[in-house]
């Protein structure tokens, strides 16, 4: 595989920007409605949080040479530390596919790319991204080691998933609110928006869980429906996307989209509450929030498409029509849209939106 190299005519940031496309539609979108600098720390943080993903996510890696790879990850993020990312890309480079052009893998490839654009930070700004990635890469080495003799993580039971979601994306919620805090923010105002940050990433996980129960099994061997609840159905983990028990996997589903819809409300708070300096603005999150909101939606229509090849997901002229709604109005307004989008696809801007 051929590695990306930075070179005279790009910064190590403008590789970041580049990437952030190939990795996360999402997390794309947020990042094009994000001014500087907020645009450019939560690119460089979202893609040190993808790295270790990735490692978490392939299959195709022995669990004890993954749990090397995210120690050696972990001990790059320490500060002081005397291992370099060249040493964490060295490892890994045996297992990048040599095959397969996957946009994770050429990310882990160029590390220390992502490394050097996160250097050109200042120490505040480093200081609140590093944390919540190194206990997100804790994490995940915790369920890897856990798994280890697995063919893959199979999550027991519905506190096992909260402790899950907690690490690979309440921790991003973290990382955003550190961010945010930068800002001079009273102490009632930042330990809410701490609360409701966690709220935010695991709503966005919980969703991806919901609609991705065929992909993460198929192709990476991963059953996040926890096994207790599937067992309360007769559906053992290891059928869990059979045509014959699709009704009692739905039952599952549909207690999985109950516990992502208790995030909502702290997840809409955590919008209409942050500070906009610094670069932030609505639509980056408000976005992301309204996509799964959609998403909910759509299960809810057709819950066993998640058990199917067929992909769950907003219509691309429905992003677009969020993103429009989102900028023609502000966020005071956010219940109104999400009101919307719950019902039915958004296909224009609602007119009631008009200021």
């Amino acid at each position: 595989m051929t590695h990306h190299h930075t070179g005279p005519s790009e910064s190590p940031l403008a590789y970041c920007h580049e990437a952030v496309q190939g990795v996360s539609r999402t997390f794309a979108l947020t990042i094009d409605a994000l001014d500087s600098p907020l645009a450019d720390q939560i690119c460089v943080g979202y893609l040190l949080c993808r790295i270790p993903d990735t490692v978490e996510d392939a299959n195709h890696v022995p669990a004890a040479t993954q749990q090397d790879l995210l120690a050696t990850y972990r001990e790059v993020l320490q500060p002081g530390s005397s291992t370099s990312i060249e040493s964490f890309t060295r490892q890994a480079r045996e297992w990048i596919p040599a095959q397969n052009h996957s946009p994770d893998w050429e990310l882990v490839g160029n590390a220390p790319t992502v490394m050097a654009a996160f250097e050109q930070f200042d120490r505040p700004t480093r200081e609140a991204m590093l944390p919540p990635v190194r206990e997100m890469t804790t994490g995940m080495a915790r369920f890897v080691e856990r798994y280890a003799d697995e063919p893959g993580i199979r999550i027991q039971t519905g506190t096992e998933l909260r402790s899950y979601c907690h690490y690979v994306a309440g921790t991003v919620g973290t990382l955003i609110t550190n961010l945010l805090a930068e800002q001079s923010l009273s102490e009632a105002r930042e330990t809410a928006l701490r609360h409701n940050g966690e709220h935010f990433g695991r709503l966005l996980q919980l969703v991806n869980i919901a609609k991705d129960v065929h992909d993460d099994y198929v192709a990476e061997n991963n059953v996040y429906l926890p096994a207790e609840w599937l067992a309360a159905e007769g559906v053992p983990q290891d059928r869990v996307v059979d045509d014959d028990l699709r009704s009692e996997a739905v039952a599952v589903l549909s207690r999985t989209l109950d516990r992502a819809r208790q995030h909502l409300d702290p997840a809409q708070s955590y919008i209409e509450e942050m500070p906009l300096g610094g670069g932030n603005t609505v639509v980056a999150w408000a976005v992301p929030y309204l996509l799964a909101v959609g998403t909910l939606r759509e299960l809810r229509a057709n819950p066993g498409a998640a058990f199917a090849e067929e992909a769950v997901k907003v219509s691309r002229k429905e992003v677009r029509t969020i993103v429009s709604a989102v900028s023609a109005t502000d966020r005071q307004r956010l219940d109104l849209l999400r009101e919307t989008v719950a019902a039915s696809p958004l296909e224009a801007v609602p007119q009631r939106l008009s200021h």
